[in-house]
């Protein structure tokens, strides 16, 4: 039982040294395409961390309270381990997936997008403008052909600068 505690313990170790030392494992294994990606995440840290703590501590409490024996312990612990393995990979690519991500907003996705003149935009001169970006109501620097008094709807013709951009007045 000693040995299964300090398995257990070793896990638990091992976790927390993956903690401090993110992508050692994986680096050293990084080289290594088994069967084609097959395996990909299986060998960081964190899952056999997962599968070493939890074979350690099932099988030490299999083996204190029940009279079965070392090896249906071992087996026991190592079911459980390879479920806690198998849990902390899952979990693990769920929060690294980055293939669900939004893009990040740029300049040019406000071309076309509708606004309201905050500060009023003289004839060839310089006012701002309040545009939504990704969700987030952003305050522009706003070029016009024309004036444009404040309160009016614009709609965005280009993008001057990360900061600027050049509009017109909306026709209804």
């Amino acid at each position: 039982m000693t040995v299964f505690l300090g398995l257990g313990i070793a896990g638990i170790v091992l976790l927390v040294l993956s903690l401090i030392f993110d992508g050692i494992l994986e680096g050293l294994f990084g080289g290594i395409s088994l069967l084609n990606g097959l395996f990909d995440g299986l060998l960081s840290l964190p899952v056999i961390a997962g599968f070493v703590s939890m074979l350690g501590f099932t099988a030490a409490i299999v083996e204190g309270s029940t009279d079965l024996g070392t090896a249906p312990a071992v087996v026991a612990g190592a079911a459980a381990g390879a479920g806690a393995a198998w849990l902390t990979w899952k979990f693990s690519k769920a929060l690294m997936r980055d293939d669900q991500t939004v893009a990040t907003p740029r300049g040019d996705d406000l071309v076309g997008t509708a606004g309201t003149v905050v500060t009023a935009i003289p004839a060839g001169g310089y006012g701002e403008v309040l545009l939504r970006l990704g969700g987030q109501t952003v305050k522009y620097a706003a070029k016009g052909e024309e004036p444009v008094e404040r309160g009016a709807e614009i709609w965005v013709e280009a993008t001057l600068s990360s900061s600027s951009v050049s509009v017109r007045r909306v026709q209804r």
